[in-house]
């Protein structure tokens, strides 16, 4: 078990087990907290009850506001969507501020609204890639909760031990990846310090902490290799996930489906919406 640091953009493993002072570098997330205000929170979470919250999955409800998509035919077309809704935004304008959402334009919002009673939960899954870009972005509500991240790929993570024996200073990364990895733990290499060892990624999950009110965007390895999820122990009381997805490049500028992916986002943006 690891634990994602913001800070440092590295898997930490967990005190006070086995992989304590061991961290490999974790490509693909970006979290910002306090992205909106307890004001704003408050009112964003009324005018969503105001509508009607569908029944979902896993003890989920749901508001969606985009298209109708088959995602195993590979179908779509806008059907009754009307766009995002009109307090979305101020929340999307707000995203222009990060660095990593340069050129977002959101073609869907799912609000999910989850209960510690209803056994509120999500399983480990990637968001589909033929219609959704590169970008997931979520905004967390109501309470902290855990992002879980899982990987069935084959390979191994090479982990590197963040601090020397003698003095137990933090040592980045970066200083290892000329040394051998060596699959058994506790050898030492150069000047005492542990050498690099090799895990099985199946057997390697990270902890995203999600705190209140926090943006997140999930890019690169963290969407296209690790799977997502969130467990029922992490649902501590309401929490309510606001996610944005952008197109994928088959319909965007000079993809197969270029015409209709315009089409959606003219919808999308015009921020007139109600849940589909």
């Amino acid at each position: 078990n690891f634990t994602y640091c913001p800070a440092t953009g590295l898997a930490k493993g967990n005190e006070p087990l086995e992989f304590a002072g061991w961290a490999f570098p974790f490509p693909g997330v970006f979290l910002m907290e306090e992205f909106i205000s307890k004001d704003e929170e408050s009112e964003i979470v009324e005018l969503m009850d105001r509508d009607d919250w569908k029944p979902s999955q896993s003890g989920r409800k749901k508001q969606d506001y985009g298209p109708k998509v088959n995602f195993k035919k590979q179908r779509l077309k806008a059907g009754s969507f009307t766009g995002l809704p009109s307090f979305s935004k101020k929340i999307v304008a707000q995203m222009k501020a990060c660095s990593v959402l340069g050129g977002f334009l959101p073609v869907e919002q799912c609000n999910l609204d989850y209960m510690p009673e209803r056994g509120s939960a999500i399983d480990p899954h990637f968001d589909d890639w033929w219609l959704w870009g590169e970008r997931l972005v979520s905004l967390n509500l109501l309470s902290k909760t855990v992002l879980s991240m899982s990987c069935d790929s084959e390979d191994s993570i090479q982990l590197f031990p963040t601090f020397s024996k003698e003095n137990r200073e933090l040592s980045p990364p970066g200083s290892f990846t000329r040394m051998s990895a060596c699959k058994n733990s506790g050898e030492e290499g150069i000047n005492g310090i542990l050498s690099p060892r090799l895990v099985p990624s199946k057997e390697v999950t990270v902890a995203i902490h999600l705190p209140r009110r926090s943006l997140v965007v999930l890019y690169g390895d963290a969407r296209y290799k690790w799977k997502h999820a969130i467990y029922r122990k992490h649902i501590e009381r309401r929490r309510i996930c606001v996610t944005f997805r952008e197109l994928s490049a088959e319909f965007s500028a000079g993809g197969r489906h270029e015409e209709l992916g315009k089409e959606l986002l003219e919808i999308a943006l015009s921020f007139q919406g109600r849940p589909v």
